[in-house]
């Protein structure tokens, strides 16, 4: 173990226990072609010391219960009205509606800065972590093992977040072997990939460190800095409700999530909008299934804007529904 840490002069103090369990556990065989390229490509690219990365990768444990939720995500199989049941809930947001009195000051700053709407930084913690409350239990490096050398799927992308992870831990000066997550890699209370950490996270109170674990003014502003950086258009809609007359002819893709229709382009096909806006303006079809049968909505750029912190739709009409539920139920509690 003490040989281990000496080769990680970025480890603050890796945990004896996570490093016995290390030892014990199965690992990565260093010789798989795949695992020493990887080596090879970091080392080059990013100048870090090679003997440091493949003791780190060594340290790290695979974790073959991620393969089989990366292949059955939530999102990918549920409809829409039992996808938005499990995360806009009265629990979700009376905790979200609290969570805005608890930081009213920070978030309503932050909001005006970054031109935000406050109830999207609320509903994007509710949905991600329950405002902080579930962060993940699997560490982080052995979580992008797994899916940077065992998921062939993706594995070219997982390979740049377990880059992205090494220079992240140098960076901020985290502990590589105790830092934990989502079974994706995602960390803290906004679930930020390391690649993202990188980009959006910010230092909100200039303490020269960006935690995204226990610095709400750091999360609040990493968020709106998040969907500012990919194009939030303030004071313009995220979605409205459709209605299709007659029935559809037409196939709507459900993973669709590009602005590829205009308001005009589904008039003529028969989508009446409960908006009012031109009819050149960008939209997507989306199918927002009830239990009593179909049901439609379109989104607009603030939707896209949205999946691009996840790839679903479902997942962005649940930040906006949460979002809508928390504001309406903090505009309605007594101060």
């Amino acid at each position: 173990m003490r040989a281990l840490l000496r080769l990680l002069p970025f480890v603050a103090l890796a945990g004896p226990l996570a490093l016995a369990g290390a030892a014990r556990a199965s690992a990565f065989d260093l010789k798989r072609p795949e695992v020493a390229a990887f080596v090879e490509e970091v080392v080059g690219r990013d100048g870090l010391s090679r003997r440091e990365v493949r003791a780190l990768l060594k340290a790290a444990q695979p974790q073959p219960q991620i393969i089989d939720i990366m292949n059955r995500p939530i999102e990918k199989v549920a409809p829409w009205w039992e996808y938005r049941e499990h995360f806009v809930t009265a629990e979700r947001i009376s905790q979200g509606v609290a969570f805005w009195q608890e930081h009213r000051a920070a978030l309503e700053r932050i909001a005006a800065e970054y031109q935000v709407p406050p109830e999207y930084l609320v509903a994007i913690l509710g949905v991600e972590t329950k405002y902080g409350r579930i962060t993940g239990r699997y560490r982080v490096l052995d979580a992008l093992a797994t899916l940077a050398f065992d998921y062939p799927a993706r594995h070219a992308y997982f390979r740049g977040e377990l880059e992205q992870f090494l220079l992240l831990v140098r960076e901020n000066r985290l502990d590589p072997l105790a830092v934990t997550g989502s079974y994706a890699g995602a960390m803290g209370a906004p679930q930020f990939m390391p690649s993202a950490y990188r980009r959006y996270a910010v230092d909100a109170n200039t303490d020269r460190r960006r935690d995204l674990w226990g610095d709400w003014d750091d999360i609040l502003a990493s968020v709106a800095n998040y969907l500012k950086e990919n194009g939030w258009q303030a004071g313009t809609p995220v979605l409205a409700e459709a209605s299709l007359d007659p029935e559809p002819d037409f196939q709507i893709e459900p993973r669709n999530v590009k602005l590829n229709d205009t308001l005009g382009a589904l008039a003529a096909r028969g989508v009446k909008v409960s908006l009012e806006l031109p009819p050149e303006t960008p939209v997507v079809l989306l199918s927002a299934e009830q239990k009593d049968g179909p049901a439609y909505r379109v989104g607009f750029h603030n939707f896209y804007v949205i999946t691009r912190y996840n790839t679903s739709a479902r997942y962005a009409m649940a930040v906006h529904d949460l979002a809508q539920a928390i504001a309406a139920q903090l505009r309605a509690t007594p101060p």
